[in-house]
């Protein structure tokens, strides 16, 4: 259990204006082959940013419209250049994808939202997937060549299965392969938001040439929480750290750890948001630091409008301290990503309404600072054809210091951009 402590202590000391930086629009999505409302991004060590569109690509009627993309964006010496890697089909392959992440095998692998198989939820398109997207053979010369995708688990939703997977999956040393579902696992009418399926986390483990599916936890929609729309995150032994976005003793969500002993799962709520107390519905997933504490945010809550927050290891239990809680108008969505932490110990993020006059989002700075942190805004979205607007991915950071994001709105064509800010 955590203890609540230090709210005026790491409150962000103050405000500070923007310092000299340089923001670009470095791709505006067109709805075609390049996608539409992208998501997180992941970089390699090449400096290519690769992530996933869940719109646009191919129409189909198993989609709802259009099916969704994974893109590669590669600096040449005239800009940045898109690649499609592949377009989904819409049913068996899956549909709308989420994020993508690098494997142990350097490959891609993420979710699709919908497609598959068909589920008992309330998603006509299907429960979901897990996919892995490979480059062709050498034999196809071409850089345009798609990429190849595998299927690797489709989502039967119910008492016995996960659906809808959100956020980010990760990998264990193992290369074993964990996420969360936002739905199926435990049936009851007291999951959040009117849903009646309260979520799972789960589990895909290398097994004879395929992958074999297992669930460590199922949720209750009790203390535990309910509805995980974010990834996970392992600590150097291999448990899991998550966020429930709805339920718990304070009924708005929680934060969670997965504690492994044999082929047995220990869940342990590390804390539950009450709103006021430190935040409410934490939408996007954890970060380590080197000292093993968690950083995080929350949608809502703090003074309104979402918070950062922290948690660190003490004693047997974990002390819960707020960094920073975001102000806004009536109803405006603060943070729904995760924060990235530099090297120096500085955090970075986005708000998905909340900032400057269009109330379409921010890019923000959160820096240590005499025991306290100071917040600084990068930039403010404006929505119009020459910015984009509505942040809701997560971001990436190249070793010469550059950040790199998207908005899931706004650009040339209203459908979202993949921007640049260099120091």
């Amino acid at each position: 259990m955590a203890v609540l402590t230090g709210m005026c202590m790491l409150t962000a000391v103050g405000l500070q204006p923007a310092p000299a930086q340089t923001y670009t629009v470095i791709h505006n999505f067109t709805g075609g082959a390049d996608g539409a409302g992208p998501g997180g991004l992941i970089i390699d060590a090449g400096g290519n940013l690769y992530g996933a569109a869940s719109g646009g690509g191919l129409s189909s009627q198993n989609c709802d419209g259009t099916c969704g993309v994974v893109f590669k964006l590669k600096s040449s010496g005239q800009g940045w250049v898109l690649t499609p890697l592949y377009q989904f089909q819409g049913g068996s392959d899956g549909t709308h994808p989420g994020s993508v992440v690098f494997g142990p095998d350097g490959t891609l692998y993420g979710t699709t939202v919908s497609g598959g198989v068909s589920c008992p939820s309330d998603t006509q398109y299907g429960c979901g997937t897990v996919f892995n997207l490979r480059p062709q053979p050498s034999a196809c010369k071409s850089a345009l060549c798609p990429w190849t995708e595998s299927v690797l688990y489709r989502f039967a939703g119910g008492s016995n299965d996960g659906a809808i997977p959100l956020g980010q999956p990760a990998f264990d040393k193992a290369g074993n392969f964990y996420g969360a579902t936002y739905e199926g696992g435990v049936y009851t009418i007291n999951c959040g938001f009117g849903r009646n399926w309260c979520g799972t986390v789960f589990e895909l483990s290398p097994s004879n040439g395929g992958w074999t599916e297992s669930l460590p936890y199922m949720f209750t929609g009790g203390n535990d929480g309910a509805n995980p729309e974010a990834g996970l995150t392992l600590d150097a032994a291999g448990n899991l750290y998550g966020t429930a976005v709805s339920n718990g003793a304070g009924e708005d969500g929680t934060v969670f750890e997965l504690t492994r002993s044999g082929s047995d799962w220990t869940e342990n709520t590390l804390f539950s948001f009450t709103g006021s107390n430190g935040g409410a519905y934490p939408a996007a997933g954890l970060i380590f630091d080197p000292a093993g504490n968690l950083y995080g945010t929350t949608e809502f809550g703090g003074n309104g409008h979402g918070t950062v927050f922290e948690l660190s290891p003490s004693g047997s239990g974990w002390t819960f301290n707020q960094v920073y809680a975001f102000a806004g108008g009536f109803g405006l969505d603060g943070p729904l990503a995760p924060v990235l932490r530099d090297s120096a110990g500085n955090l970075y993020g986005t708000t998905f309404e909340v900032g400057g006059g269009a109330n379409v989002g921010e890019v923000f700075e959160l820096s240590p600072s005499n025991g306290g942190w100071t917040y600084t805004v990068l930039h403010y979205f404006t929505d119009d054809h020459g910015d984009g607007g509505l942040p809701s991915g997560a971001l990436a950071l190249d070793a010469h210091g550059n950040l790199y994001g998207t908005t899931s709105t706004g650009g040339t064509y209203q459908l979202g951009t993949v921007w640049e800010i260099t120091p």
